[in-house]
């Protein structure tokens, strides 16, 4: 019998295989379940945004309201306009010590744009992709997504959760063909030290293998820990890939701005692919990113003073809290706290954990698993004072210890 006219079939209905392959982002799952409650007028202590609580510096929104008047609202170049692709150049080496050109640098619908262009560009079927975890949540599902395969190398909370150039040489093989390095951490706030970071390099140039650098977190370091682009290094262009982000340094995440450092075929191979997608990145966010390239930079110090701040509270808090355990981060703006000493019949895992702290004590936290280290939870602290206490206190009754 044939289907009445106009009526779909589950074949017609077929997703792609590379749909399947992906899932939906942990986080915005947590952030959805969060909205639903605040929609209700439930009192929150939201931990799972990733992104800046400070709003975007005036300059740089002056930049755009003024390129409004300017009507520059046309299309601009696939890859970017000239003046922001040398802008970012000249920013990535005063403040990183690169040395790029702009023929070298592609602008990107924001950071996680330019990942996937950058891993698409590169990954065939079969190709491996070495990843630390906890890694962020996006990177396995992405290279799945160009059909290769993610191979997940563990770090270990005694060692503040660092990538070692030891064990990335261990877990390669003769189809690995990508490292992911992610410096800052999200979402356990590691820095991997230079000297580290070096050998990492070095072990991907031995090998012949891309080091994809993610710097997104790059300003956001605490006490010893400093800003750091393995692209100083003379000579390591030929193995690099640099992905820089506006979204944290400049609080900018709604205006989806970030970019690629490649060599010149890479570059253009990301805006092949960026043509037939999304064409260039919004004009009016490319003439903001322009200001914020060339502007004053008082407005990071003043969020990392803050963050510094909280930091200190949250930490000193949850270590406060019986049976979890929690290393002191490097940089971003996360705690990724140890919690399994509190499983139970109940809670046999962190996904319990987290849904069973939103739904009885209004905490919003993304589960560890998500980011492959169960029996860790994800809390951000890029939120006040007063939410962190509160968020505190709550977790602190939960976990059975009154604050």
């Amino acid at each position: 019998m044939e289907p009445a006219v106009g009526v779909k079939t589950e074949e017609q209905f077929r997703l792609s295989e590379r749909v399947k392959r992906i899932n939906e982002s942990p986080t915005m799952v947590v952030l959805q379940a969060a909205a639903a409650l605040k929609a209700k007028g439930v009192d929150v202590a939201d931990f799972g945004a990733g992104e800046p609580d400070f709003p975007t510096p005036e300059h740089i929104k002056r930049a755009a309201v003024q390129a409004l008047d300017e009507n520059r609202t046309k299309y601009t170049p696939v890859p970017g306009t000239p003046e922001l692709r040398k802008a970012i150049c000249e920013w990535h080496a005063r403040e990183l010590g690169s040395g790029y050109q702009p023929a070298e640098c592609v602008v990107n619908v924001g950071g996680k744009h330019s990942i996937f262009n950058a891993v698409c560009a590169l990954i065939n079927p079969g190709d491996e992709v070495v990843i630390a975890a906890p890694y962020w949540v996006s990177y396995p599902d992405i290279v799945k997504y160009a059909g290769g395969t993610p191979v997940i190398l563990e770090t270990t909370e005694a060692d503040n959760f660092v990538m070692r150039a030891a064990a990335v040489e261990r877990a390669m093989t003769a189809r690995t063909r990508m490292v992911i390095c992610d410096s800052p951490s999200n979402p356990s706030g590691a820095v991997i030290p230079p000297e580290e970071y070096q050998k990492i390099l070095g072990v991907c140039q031995r090998k012949g293998v891309w080091l994809l650098a993610d710097e997104c977190y790059s300003h956001f370091t605490y006490g010893e820990a400093k800003p750091y682009s393995i692209a100083c290094v003379g000579g390591s262009k030929n193995a690099l890939i640099v992905v820089g982000s506006f979204s944290k340094t400049f609080a900018m995440t709604g205006w989806r701005l970030g970019y690629v450092l490649a060599p010149k075929a890479i570059v253009e191979a990301v805006t092949k692919l960026q043509s037939q997608s999304t064409s260039n990145p919004t004009s009016i966010t490319q003439y903001a990113g322009l200001a914020a390239m060339r502007g004053p930079m008082e407005s990071v110090g003043t969020m990392l003073a803050e963050y510094a701040r909280r930091r200190e509270r949250i930490v000193s808090g949850l270590r406060a809290i019986a049976g979890v355990t929690c290393t002191a981060p490097q940089g971003a703006f996360y705690v990724f706290p140890n919690i399994s000493a509190h499983y139970n019949a109940e809670m046999p895992d962190d996904m319990a954990v987290s849904r069973l702290l939103l739904e009885r004590e209004h905490v919003a936290v993304v589960p560890g698993v998500a980011f492959g280290a169960p029996g860790h939870l994800r809390i951000s602290y890029a939120t006040s004072m007063d939410r962190i206490d509160e968020g505190l206190k709550r977790m602190g009754r939960f976990f059975g210890q009154a604050k």
